[in-house]
């Protein structure tokens, strides 16, 4: 019975009837297929036990449970969003026009008629839990390929799109609360130098490594994307106009104040930053303001960080750069 076994040695099967004789056939089928058995013998111990933080694996419902009609049953197990984290099977004497509509809409997986053998019932369970197991596999891959969608191929990061999208729930979030948001783009200084010195693949390593410093520094509901080949874009909710300067240079000095090691080589990397404040306008509107900062930024000259909001612009000094070993040969732009 249940080939492959579907379940592990902790699961359990709800076995939900009134019968002593139903019971008495059917349990130690349940119990060959190693599984723990939980037995209930009416609708509201039935719908406590599916209603449970851990639910069984599998729960078979015979129709003639007392205690509440079977639809009621069904519906309270819908009405706050418990439907079918596991299969639910109806036990009846005849198969009707009620329980076809539920067989339709998956309010209940499959319906096994009392009268028939016990070898029949134990295809018919198997069946039952192998679609459950391929249907959480689809969703799982389903999860992940919407995940995949979301984020950057190379750094893992989000994508553009995906910060987009995220940026307008964070701005409704900020229109409802009053609170704050704000955006800190930067833009590796003179990329495109370091491209045609070391090649696609070794460029390609500095911006992970870039990523993986800077996603260090954040916070868990921060969010971090690359819109683009050489920039990246902090998403920092609850964070004021000074707390994001604050930011800003904290990436400046411990993401790219130690040198990055490629291919056997220490680099020296820099960045301009560009601050904008959102205030519960339009993600595309602060987006731009932060465009335009960080062009400010790279105008006045690299490590340099600007915010759209401030009209004292700053250049600070540029940052000292810590070398694991005074040995360390670093190539800079």
């Amino acid at each position: 019975m249940f080939a492959d076994n579907h379940l592990s040695s902790h699961s359990t099967f709800l076995l939900a009837s009134p019968e002593p004789a139903l019971l008495a056939s059917v349990e130690p089928a349940l119990l060959a297929a190693g599984a723990r058995v939980e037995v209930v013998l009416s609708a509201q111990a039935a719908l406590n036990s599916m209603k449970a933080v851990n639910p069984p694996a599998l729960a078979l419902l015979d129709a003639t449970l007392p205690g509440m009609p079977m639809g009621q049953l069904l519906a309270a197990m819908g009405a706050e969003g418990e439907i079918a984290r596991f299969p639910i099977v109806l036990i009846s004497d005849t198969v009707t026009h009620e329980s076809t509509d539920w067989l339709a809409q998956g309010v209940i997986d499959d319906l096994i008629l009392r009268g028939d053998e016990i070898a029949y019932w134990q295809l018919r369970l198997d069946l039952v839990l192998r679609r459950d197991v391929v249907a959480r596999e689809l969703d799982s891959l389903r999860n992940a390929a919407t995940q995949n969608a979301q984020l950057d191929r190379l750094t893992g990061v989000y994508n553009r799109e995906a910060l987009l999208a995220m940026l307008f729930r964070e701005t409704d979030r900020v229109q409802r609360l009053n609170s704050s948001l704000c955006l800190v783009l930067f833009d590796i200084d003179d990329f495109g130098h370091w491209n045609s010195r070391l090649g696609a693949d070794a460029c390609d390593e500095l911006l992970v490594q870039v990523a993986n410093r800077a996603s260090r520094l954040l916070r868990s509901y921060d969010l971090l994307g690359r819109p683009g080949m050489d920039e990246f874009l902090v998403v920092a909710p609850g964070c004021s106009v000074n707390n994001a300067m604050m930011l800003a240079e904290r990436l400046r000095m411990d993401v790219f104040s130690s040198p990055f090691h490629v291919r056997g080589e220490s680099i020296r990397l820099s960045a301009c930053f560009g601050v904008a404040s959102s205030g519960g306008r339009s993600p595309v509107v602060v987006l731009r303001e932060a465009e335009k900062a960080l062009q400010q930024a790279r105008s006045a000259g690299p490590e340099s960080i600007e915010c759209f909001a401030d009209p004292l612009r700053s250049t600070p000094g540029p940052v000292a750069f810590l070398s694991p070993s005074p040995d360390d040969e670093l190539l800079a732009w």
